[in-house]
């Protein structure tokens, strides 16, 4: 696996930093530091800082390397990188340059020179990245988390949602769980929503029976999405629990996850299109941005090269 984490200076980089760290890897994993140098804004006025400039790009240098020592010290296969541009944009381009599997991100980070993960730029990476991408949150980070007052804790087996739809790119995040190692204790709880019919939308089509035997049929696809889902996550040996929900699935896949207290929810980029649509990006990118925990959105290029052609 070719893993890139984006790292700044931010206290929540180093929180990125640790989830890599306290993840179990595969012998031939690699893993490249990279820290984007934003100086967009200085266009203006390079010439008075460019001392100050040389000196940022000494400092993302040397923290890249940093980092790719404290990695490799834990037996992974690291190299640095850092580089001036816009962020998001670099950060996609580097990822696809290298050939990255998945890439991780904090969900917001400085707002100086040297800025990276500003909520616009976790986004864009979610967004533009031709591979995985997991957005790291921390509830030390957040006020609000159910779980902000144990930040400090020792961390235990994951607690990780997956959202399904049924969809090939559902399976597919799915497969990616499964095929993974993880902590010791971790267990994996698959939801699938069905999303409520709207009547001012689509009138005939929420009408009486219709709309009865149209919820019903979708109910019976969500309860198959999670038994499939679950089958493959039971395989890989996870604890494993399901549930089927009613509502938004953008608001509902946030919710449980926050009910549930998970560290991780996965989304597949994609989904089902049409009346029973649910994984669209426009779903994933939401839950990545307004989720409690880390999301991490599972891209098979292997799909998404079949659905272009």
């Amino acid at each position: 696996m070719r893993v890139l984490l984006a790292i700044d200076s931010s206290e929540l980089s180093e929180t990125v930093v640790s989830e890599v760290e306290r993840r179990p890897w595969p012998q031939d994993t690699v893993v490249c530091v990279l820290t984007v140098i934003d100086l967009l804004a200085l266009n203006s006025a390079v010439g008075y800082l460019e001392p100050f400039i040389k000196s940022e790009n000494e400092a993302a240098k040397a923290l890249a390397q940093s980092v790719s020592e404290r990695l490799a010290g834990r037996g992974l296969q690291t190299t640095a990188l850092a580089v001036e541009g816009y962020p998001g944009s670099s950060t996609v381009e580097e990822a696809e340059k290298w050939g990255a599997d998945l890439v991780f991100v904090g969900s917001h980070g400085h707002s100086g020179f040297v800025r990276f993960m500003l909520g616009s730029i976790a986004k864009a990476v979610v967004q533009n990245a031709s591979c995985s991408v997991e957005i790291v949150r921390h509830p030390r980070h957040d006020k609000d988390h159910p779980d902000h007052e144990k930040a400090d804790q020792a961390p235990g087996g994951l607690k990780i949602l997956l959202a399904t739809d049924g969809s090939d790119y559902s399976a597919a995040a799915a497969r990616s769980i499964a095929a993974r190692s993880w902590p010791a204790d971790s267990e994996v709880r698959v939801i699938s929503v069905v999303e409520a019919i709207a009547p001012a939308a689509d009138p005939w089509y929420a009408a009486g029976a219709v709309a009865e035997r149209v919820r019903e049929d979708n109910t019976k696809r969500s309860e198959e999405a999670v038994s499939a889902a679950q089958e493959i996550s039971a395989s890989a040996g996870i604890k494993t629990e399901t549930a089927v929900l009613e509502g938004s699935p953008k608001r509902r896949i946030v919710d449980d996850s926050k009910a549930w207290l998970a560290d991780l929810v996965v989304v597949g980029s994609h989904g089902r299109r049409g009346l029973t649509r649910y994984l669209l990006g426009s779903v994933s990118e939401a839950v990545a941005m307004h989720a409690h925990c880390s999301v991490e959105v599972i891209r098979d290029r292997a799909l998404l090269g079949a659905a272009a052609s």
